[in-house]
């Protein structure tokens, strides 16, 4: 095995998020476009900034990369954590600069956080996280947000955590050993260290 694999595909905050995982707790940090250590890795991290088919684009670019995710993710129950446009990704397609599609590990559709009178796009700084009753990781708190797009889930069920901007958002999702938060835990101070320090104790 060979520790945490942080994917450094050209689209993440990889030096904050890599320096907040030290932070949490986390010893053996690969910071990797390798698939191969991604097979192997007991973690796995998906940081993400910036538009959704960029993203993707970007991930899927790399040869091996999907496909070694897939099958130690989806099939060898590896803890994984989506942070930002890396949770997003997750779903079935985004609809940024037309339809993409996603990784389909969470079941939804990431869409344009809808304009209202005097509501804000993108959602940035600090806003309320609210978890589910029962949901794993996540802790009642203050998180740090920025972005204009939001998950749309299809089951309610795999929504962990939501916060208010405008309406409900979601904060957090999660099926089995798969999360993703859309709060950015490496700006998020405390409350972000406190929930990396989570997900590498995390035995799902």
């Amino acid at each position: 095995m060979t520790g945490l694999a942080l994917i450094d595909y050209g689209a993440g905050n990889l030096h904050s998020v890599h320096n907040a995982l030290k932070a949490a707790g986390a010893t053996d940090i690969r910071v990797t476009a390798d698939p191969a250590i991604v097979a192997k890795a007991d973690r796995i991290v998906l940081p993400g900034v910036g538009a959704f088919a960029h993203c993707m684009e970007a991930l899927s670019v790399i040869e091996g990369m999907t496909a070694a995710m897939e099958q130690r993710v989806r099939f060898e129950a590896t803890p994984f954590l989506g942070i930002c446009v890396g949770m997003q990704l997750l779903a079935d397609e985004g609809v940024e600069h037309g339809s993409t599609r996603g990784l389909g590990w969470i079941g939804g559709t990431v869409r344009a956080i809808a304009p209202a009178p005097d509501l804000k796009i993108p959602h940035m700084g600090w806003n309320d996280v609210v978890p589910r009753d029962g949901a794993p990781l996540i802790e009642r708190g203050e998180a740090y947000f920025l972005h204009g797009y939001h998950f749309d889930a299809a089951d309610a069920a795999d929504v962990l955590a939501t916060t208010d901007h405008g309406g409900t958002l979601v904060a957090a999702v999660g099926r089995g050993n798969i999360m993703g938060v859309q709060f950015h835990p490496e700006k998020s101070q405390a409350y972000g260290i406190n929930f990396l320090k989570h997900f590498l104790e995390w035995m799902p």
